[in-house]
C-alpha cells in the first residue's frame, strides 16, 4: 500500500502514523540512491548544508501532505531556510524535516532520517521516522509505537526501556569531542556515551536500545517532533532539563528549541 492508495485518516485518528510512515518511506526511497553519490552540497543562509536530496524529498512530501490535508499548515525545515516560517499558528500543524542528519548523509554515514509530525496543542500526537540506509521506519499507532522495515507491511510494537542503572547508555551528537563525552558520562551515570546523529537517537531510546539523551545545543523543531511523538508513544518522555513540558508552535522564535532531555521508560 502506498500514500497515495491508502485512506487518508482523520487527523484525530490514532493510526494517523502509518500514513505518515508510508509517506515517509517513499521519500526514503527516492533519497537512498542518492547517497554517496558525489551529490553538490550548497550552504544555506545560515551556512548549514543542503543537498537535491532535501529539496527533493521535501517536494514530495509536501505534495503528499497537501494532497491528504490541504488545509493544514506544514512548516518544513527547507521551505522554511528560503521564506522564512509564519509569525503565528494554528493549534494543530504538521513538521517536516525531509532529510535530518544531511552532514552524516553528506560525510556518507548512515544516521539520517525523514522525519514527519502532526503536532495538536503544542504537543507532538503522531509521527513516523525513517532511517533510509537500514531501512528501519519507527511510528505512532493506537496502541502505541510501532516499527517496520521499508517495503514490509507488518510492524511490531517498540516499548522503552526501564532505566537499567550502572549499564545505561546515553546518546550524544557524533561531532562531541571524547573529554565532553566523559564528562556526559559522569554527569549522567551511565555506563557508556554512544555517539550519534539525527533524530535516530529518540528512536533508539523508544526501541529500547539506549535510555537517555542530553541536548544543550541548538535544534528547530522540526529536528526531533517526529522522534518526540514516537518516543511518547513508547512509554519514553522528553521534557525540558528542568522537567518542564517541551512545547512545540514556537513562532514567535522562528521555531527553535531550548535544551532538552529525553529518556526511556
Amino acid at each position: 500500500m502506498t500514500a497515495l492508495t491508502a485512506a487518508a485518516p482523520d487527523l484525530a485518528d490514532p493510526d494517523l502514523g502509518s500514513l505518515l510512515a508510508d509517506i515517509a518511506e517513499e521519500a526514503a526511497r527516492l533519497i537512498l540512491p542518492m547517497w554517496k553519490s558525489g551529490l553538490k552540497v550548497h550552504a544555506k543562509a545560515d551556512e548549514s548544508p543542503v543537498t537535491e536530496a532535501d529539496r527533493r524529498a521535501e517536494t514530495l512530501i509536501l505534495t503528499r501532505l497537501a494532497h491528504w490535508f490541504p488545509d493544514k499548515t506544514v512548516i518544513s525545515e527547507e521551505d522554511a531556510s528560503e521564506f522564512g516560517t509564519p509569525d503565528r499558528i494554528g493549534p494543530r500543524f504538521f513538521l517536516v524535516d525531509p532529510l535530518d542528519g544531511t552532514k552524516a548523509f553528506v560525510r556518507g554515514d548512515p544516521n539520517f532520517t525523514v522525519n514527519i509530525a502532526l503536532i495538536a496543542d503544542g504537543r507532538p500526537v503522531a509521527g513516523a521516522v525513517t532511517a533510509p540506509p537500514s531501512g528501519e521506519t519507527w511510528f505512532t499507532g493506537a496502541g502505541g509505537a510501532l516499527k517496520r522495515k521499508i517495503g514490509e507491511s507488518a510492524s511490531h510494537a517498540i516499548r522503552a526501556r526501564p532505566w537499567p542503572g550502572a549499564e545505561a547508555v546515553a546518546l550524544a551528537s557524533h561531532t562531541m569531542k571524547p573529554e565532553a563525552m566523559a564528562a556526559l558520562k559522569e554527569e549522567l551515570g551511565v555506563g557508556r556515551v554512544m555517539p550519534m546523529d539525527s533524530s535516530i537517537k529518540l528512536c533508539r531510546i523508544a526501541e529500547g536500545a539506549a535510555d537517555i539523551y542530553l541536548r544543550h545545543g541548538p535544534t528547530m523543531e522540526w529536528d526531533i517532533a517526529a522522534g518526540h511523538a514516537v518516543l511518547l508513544a513508547a512509554g519514553g518522555r522528553l521534557t525540558a532539563p528542568d522537567g518542564a513540558p517541551f512545547l512545540y508552535g514556537k513562532a514567535a522564535t522562528g521555531f527553535r528549541n531550548g535544551p532538552f532531555i529525553a529518556r526511556g521508560a
